[in-house]
C-alpha cells in the first residue's frame, strides 16, 4: 500500500515509519510522499535523508479548503492510497477525509476519547489523572474522535511535567503508529461504526 505522510514539525513519528520500513517491519508499505505545512519542519530533512519526495504547502497563505485541495492534487499525482498524520497540526476538511475515508491514520498522545486536541499533556496534568498514554486511530471529521485502533497506557507520576510525560509516551507512539500502518496495509482493519476490529492474519 502506498502511504503519504503529513507533518508540521520534527517528524519523529515519520522517522519511526522510515525506520520500521528500513528494518523490514513494513514490507507491504511504500512511503511515497511527505507533505509539510511549515517550511522549517524538521521532517523535511528526514525525508531527504530517506530519499522520500516532499512538498511544502504554506497553510498560512491559504484557506483550509485550498490547502486540502492542493494536498489532494499532490497525493493523487503520486498514487497515494492512505495517509498518515505524524504531528500534523491542522484540521482536515470533510472533502479530504471523504477522499481517503478509513485510510487516514493519526497518533495522539493521550488515551482517547479522553483529552483530545493539541494540548493533551497539559490537559492530562491539569485533570490530575494517574494514567495517560497514546492512541493510534482513524481520522474522521471531528477532533481526535475517529475509531481507535491501538492504545498504550503509561502512569502519570506525581512530579511529571508536560515535557517528562511527553518523553515517556513518545517511544510508545513510535511503536504503535507503524503497527497501525502495518495492520491497515495488510487489510486487517475492519471499521464497524465507531469501532475498529483487528482481523486475524490470513
Amino acid at each position: 500500500m502506498r502511504f503519504a505522510v503529513m507533518a508540521s514539525g520534527r517528524g519523529s513519528n515519520f522517522q519511526a515509519l522510515i525506520d520500521a520500513r528500513t528494518g523490514g517491519e513494513l514490507l507491504d508499505v511504500e512511503l511515497v510522499q511527505l507533505i509539510v505545512n511549515k517550511r522549517e519542519a524538521q521532517a523535511i530533512a528526514r525525508a531527504e535523508e530517506a530519499g522520500i519526495p516532499w512538498k511544502f504547502i504554506d497553510s498560512e497563505a491559504m484557506s483550509r479548503a485550498e490547502f486540502d485541495q492542493r494536498a489532494l492534487t499532490v497525493l493523487h499525482e503520486c498514487g497515494t492510497e492512505a495517509v498518515v498524520l505524524a504531528g500534523f497540526m491542522r484540521l482536515l476538511t470533510p472533502v479530504f477525509i471523504s477522499t481517503f475515508r478509513h485510510h487516514i491514520l493519526n497518533i495522539h498522545p493521550a488515551l482517547l476519547p479522553n483529552f483530545p486536541g493539541a494540548h493533551a499533556h497539559r490537559d492530562v496534568l491539569a485533570a490530575g489523572v494517574n494514567e495517560s498514554g497514546c492512541s493510534a486511530h482513524l481520522v474522521d471529521e471531528g477532533i481526535d474522535t475517529g475509531p481507535i485502533i491501538l492504545q498504550q497506557s503509561v502512569d502519570v507520576l506525581p512530579d511529571d511535567t508536560e515535557e517528562s510525560l511527553a518523553a515517556r509516551i513518545l517511544p510508545h507512539e513510535h511503536r504503535l503508529l507503524p503497527e497501525a500502518v502495518r495492520l491497515l496495509a495488510a487489510g486487517r482493519l475492519k471499521v464497524d461504526g465507531s469501532i475498529v476490529r483487528i482481523l486475524p492474519k490470513k
